[in-house]
C-alpha cells in the first residue's frame, strides 16, 4: 500500500502463497490467515474467497491496517461496545477493500485512526506524523485533508491551525496560531492568507484587520499600533490607520489617528503622507494642503506626526493661510479662528464659547484664561475622574482605555450630588448638551467632559456669584463643594450590576424616547416620576413585593427630592 495515498489491497486469493483457516468448498470462508507472494499478510474474516469483515492487513513495507480496539477505563476490551461498533461500520473490509473504521500504522510510527473508504482516509479521523510530530484531527476526503479540521504542528501545541481545508491545503476560513504567539484569523487560499482577515503581532503590539492578497496586506484595512497607556491618561495609547493598503504599506487614501489625538486624512504613497491632505493637530489647529514625502509642502523641514505620539507645530511666524483652528458652537457648525496658547496644553481645548457670550466682550479673553487656570489647578483629579468613570462597566485591560459615555458622565454627576442643587439631572443634561435628550451611549471625549463640567457649574451657581470672574468662580465652587469630596464613590445599582444593565441599556433608551415624546409638554420631550410609575403599572409589574411606595423609596435614594417618606414630588423629571 502506498503510505501517502493509502491505496487499497486489491488482490485475490489465487495469488496467495499459503492460507491457514476455514474453507467452504474450494474457497476461503470464515476466519483465517493468508500469506501473499509479495510479502503481504492478512489475518481476519473471509467471505467466499474475499477479504470481508474484520481483520488486520500488513503490507510488505510494514504498513499495517487493523481493527480499532475500544477499551474501557481499566484497559480491558469492552466487548459489547466493541461489537456494536463493528455492526455500525459494516465491516473493516468489504470485497477486498478497507472500508468503515480502522487504524493505519506506518513503519516510522505515524498513525491514522478514523473512517476509511475504498482504502483511503475518508470521513472523520486523526493523523499523527511521527517525524514532524504534527497531529491533524478533522475531516478527510479521498485521502486528503478536506472540510473542517484542527492541525497541531508541534508537540507543545504552540502552533496550530483550526478551520477549513481543501486538497491538504488551508482554504476558506481559519485561525492560525504561530510559534511566536502571533495569530491570524480569516480567509485562506492555497495555504496563504488571502481575502478578509485579522493578524495580531504580539511582540510588536500591532494588529491589522482587512484585505489580504497572496499573504500580504493589500486592499483596504485597519492597522492599529497598540501601546500601553499611562495611568489616568486622557487618550488610549495607540495609533490607527484606516484606509487603502498596497504591499503592506499605506498607499492611496486613508485616515491616520495618532495616539496624541492628532488626525491626518488624505493621500498616501508608500507609507508617507503624499498628495492632498488635512492634518488636525492635538490642539485643534488644522492644515489643509499638499504633502510631499510625509512633510508639509510649504515647510519641507516639518513632518507632523513623525513620532506617532506628538506633533510639533510650525513657528507661528510662518503665517500660512492653510493653518487655522476649528471651534464648534452648539449648532455643530465649525468656524475658523486664530489659534492661541493654552496653559492646559495641546490635548485640551475648552468649548465654552456659549458661556463666554454672557461675559462682556472686552473681558472674554481674560475670563477664558481664568477658567483655564482654574481647570489647571484640578487637572490631575479631572484626568483620574475621566479614567475612572470611563472604565465603569468594563473589565480592566492594561492596553486599552475606553471613552466616557453620557451614561457614565451622568453617574459621575449623581455621585457628586449636583442634582441636589435645585436642578434635576434630566434638566441639567438638556442645558449642557443643548439637546432635548441624548443617547446614553453618546461618547464624551476628555476635553468635552471638562467643558461640560464647567457648563454644569455655571448653570448651578451663576446666580449666586457676584465676582467678575463668574465662570471660573462657579467652576471652582463646584469642584470644592461637590466633586473633590464625592467623586469616584460610585452609588446606585446600575454599575454594580453592569453585566445585566448593559444588555438592556439601548432598549431602555428606546422606551424612554417613546414615552418622552408621548408626554412632551411645550416641545420639551421628557418624562416625570408620575409617568414612570404609571408605566410600571401599565406593564403590570406591581405586586406584594414591588409597590408604588417601594418604587418611590428606591428613586429617593438617588434623588431625595422625589420623596421624604411623607410628601412625594411626582412632577420631577426622570433622566
Amino acid at each position: 500500500m502506498n503510505a501517502a495515498a493509502g491505496s487499497p489491497p486489491y488482490g485475490v486469493l489465487s495469488v496467495s502463497l499459503r492460507f491457514e483457516g476455514d474453507v467452504e468448498g474450494e474457497v476461503f470462508h470464515g476466519e483465517g490467515v493468508a500469506y501473499f507472494r509479495d510479502g503481504h499478510v492478512y489475518k481476519g474474516s473471509f467471505f467466499h474467497g474475499l477479504l470481508h469483515g474484520f481483520g488486520e492487513y500488513i503490507w510488505s513495507d510494514g504498513l499495517k491496517y487493523q481493527l480499532v480496539i475500544i477499551t474501557d477505563e481499566d484497559g480491558a476490551e469492552n466487548k459489547d461496545r466493541h461489537q456494536k461498533e463493528l455492526q455500525n461500520v459494516q465491516g473493516e473490509f468489504k470485497m477486498n477493500v478497507p472500508m468503515g473504521t480502522g487504524t493505519y500504522t506506518w513503519l516510522d510510527g505515524s498513525t491514522y485512526e478514523g473512517e476509511v473508504k475504498q482504502g483511503l482516509r475518508h470521513g472523520f479521523g486523526t493523523h499523527k506524523c511521527a517525524k514532524t510530530l504534527a497531529v491533524y484531527r478533522g475531516q478527510w476526503y479521498l485521502g486528503k485533508r478536506q472540510g473542517k479540521g484542527l492541525m497541531h504542528y508541534n508537540q507543545e501545541g504552540t502552533t496550530w491551525y483550526e478551520g477549513e481545508w481543501l486538497n491538504n491545503c488551508r482554504e476558506g476560513w481559519g485561525k492560525h496560531h504561530y510559534p511566536s504567539g502571533n495569530v491570524y484569523e480569516g480567509e485562506w487560499r492555497n495555504n496563504i492568507r488571502h481575502g478578509e482577515g485579522t493578524m495580531r503581532w504580539i511582540d510588536l503590539d500591532e494588529q491589522y484587520s482587512g484585505q489580504w492578497v497572496n499573504g500580504v496586506q493589500e486592499g483596504r484595512g485597519t492597522h492599529t499600533w497598540l501601546r500601553k497607556r499611562a495611568p489616568c491618561s486622557l487618550y488610549p495609547r495607540m495609533n490607527e490607520y484606516i484606509g487603502e493598503v498596497f504591499q503592506r504599506m499605506r498607499h492611496g487614501r486613508g485616515d491616520f489617528f495618532y495616539a496624541s489625538g492628532a488626525v491626518y486624512s488624505g493621500e498616501w504613497n508608500h507609507d508617507r503622507k503624499h498628495g492632498q491632505g488635512r492634518y488636525v493637530f492635538e490642539d485643534g489647529r488644522v492644515y489643509e494642503g499638499e504633502f510631499i514625502k510625509d512633510s508639509i509642502a510649504e515647510f519641507p523641514a516639518f513632518t507632523p506626526g513623525l513620532s506617532g505620539i506628538t506633533s510639533p507645530f510650525p513657528d507661528e511666524n510662518f503665517g500660512s493661510s492653510n493653518f487655522f483652528s476649528l471651534n464648534f458652537g452648539n449648532s455643530g457648525e465649525a468656524s475658523k479662528t486664530r489659534s492661541s496658547f493654552s496653559p492646559l496644553g495641546s490635548d485640551i481645548i475648552l468649548n465654552i464659547q456659549t458661556l463666554l457670550t454672557r461675559v462682556p466682550e472686552n473681558r472674554r479673553d481674560q475670563e477664558l484664561k481664568q477658567v483655564e487656570f482654574a481647570v489647571l489647578r484640578h487637572i490631575g483629579l479631572l484626568r483620574e475622574i475621566y479614567s475612572f468613570y470611563s472604565n465603569l462597566g468594563h473589565e480592566e485591560h492594561p492596553e486599552r482605555t475606553y471613552p466616557m459615555t453620557l451614561l457614565q458622565f451622568s453617574r459621575f454627576l449623581l455621585d457628586c450630588r449636583v442634582h441636589q442643587c435645585g436642578i434635576t439631572l434630566a434638566h441639567m443634561l438638556r442645558l449642557v448638551t443643548a439637546e432635548e435628550a441624548c443617547s446614553p451611549s453618546t461618547v464624551i471625549l476628555p476635553r468635552e467632559c471638562i467643558s461640560l463640567i464647567i457648563s454644569v457649574a455655571y448653570h448651578i451657581f451663576h446666580k449666586d456669584t457676584e465676582s467678575t470672574k463668574i465662570i471660573s468662580e462657579c467652576f471652582s465652587k463646584l469642584m470644592m463643594q461637590n466633586i473633590v469630596p464625592n467623586a469616584k464613590n460610585v452609588k446606585g445599582y446600575l454599575f454594580h450590576h453592569a453585566d445585566v444593565g448593559s444588555i438592556y441599556s439601548e432598549r431602555c433608551w428606546e422606551i424612554y424616547q417613546i414615552l418622552s415624546k408621548a408626554h412632551s409638554v411645550k416641545s420639551v420631550a421628557c418624562i416625570t416620576v408620575r409617568q414612570f410609575i404609571l408605566m410600571l403599572q401599565d406593564l403590570c409589574l406591581y405586586d406584594e413585593y414591588l409597590t408604588v411606595s417601594k418604587v418611590l423609596k428606591i428613586l429617593s435614594q438617588e434623588s431625595p427630592a422625589v420623596s421624604d417618606g411623607t410628601y412625594s414630588n411626582l412632577d420631577l423629571e426622570v433622566s
